[in-house]
């Protein structure tokens, strides 16, 4: 499969495909993947590529750049379940109910796990799976990460962009602050190597000179 193929990104966010996807089991969702690669149990794809790391430090505008050469995106879960609740007046927001709002991202997560297939070659998402456990995580208690973190495998290096304060800002959507972004950014930066992540800390450079180091990484198999 020609990783340099174009193609779009299918997860814009805003739109009824938003709430259809949302109002899926997580059952449903792994039940609907089960012809994806397996390995002891777990549902994998070497095509998929995760950037994550700290809030506002970039990760959009690194997505908006890898789509704009060809590839195939996959828009945040969480901006996405703050902009349905937001537009159908729900509850499942981090400022109101963190617990529901992280339960929504994982179905999401694992709903795009499964509608990515559509894509060719390789496909970046902007957090995934293991960014909503680790919220739920946090925030009930539960042991969510050691149950789904294995069981949905994404490409073996995972990208994170550091904390970067100068350019951090917050909007209606991303209301918590600097600090609790640093936090939740150390939260992922020890679940990823937990699960058998390579992780890769891209430097504060320009969005193209990123986007570069992404995809030499990947085409040389240094990844």
């Amino acid at each position: 499969m020609d990783a340099d193929d174009p193609r779009g990104n299918l997860f814009a966010a805003g739109g009824s495909g938003i709430r259809d996807a949302l109002s899926s089991s997580v059952m449903a969702a792994k039940a609907a993947i089960h012809d994806k690669p397996r390995q002891k149990g777990r549902i994998m794809s070497a095509r998929y590529v995760v950037l994550s790391g700290c809030s506002g430090g970039g990760k959009s505008t690194l997505l908006s750049e890898l789509r704009r050469r060809g590839y195939g995106t996959v828009d945040e879960p969480g901006r996405r379940v703050v902009k349905d609740e937001i537009a159908n007046g729900g509850q499942a927001l981090p400022w109101i109910d963190p617990a529901a709002f992280a339960q929504r991202a994982i179905e999401l997560a694992i709903e795009d796990f499964r509608t990515a297939e559509s894509l060719s070659g390789w496909v970046f998402f902007d957090r995934g799976l293991v960014d909503a456990a680790v919220a739920r995580e946090h925030t009930t208690g539960e042991h969510v990460l050691e149950r789904l973190g294995p069981s949905y495998r994404y490409h073996r290096t995972v990208f994170l962009t550091p904390p970067w304060p100068e350019i951090y800002v917050s909007d209606p959507e991303r209301r918590h602050g600097f600090d609790d972004a640093v936090a939740e950014y150390g939260r992922l930066e020890r679940a990823y190597p937990a699960l058998g992540y390579r992780v890769v800390v891209l430097p504060k450079s320009s969005v193209e000179e990123r986007a570069d180091l992404i995809l030499a990484h990947l085409h040389t198999g240094t990844a």
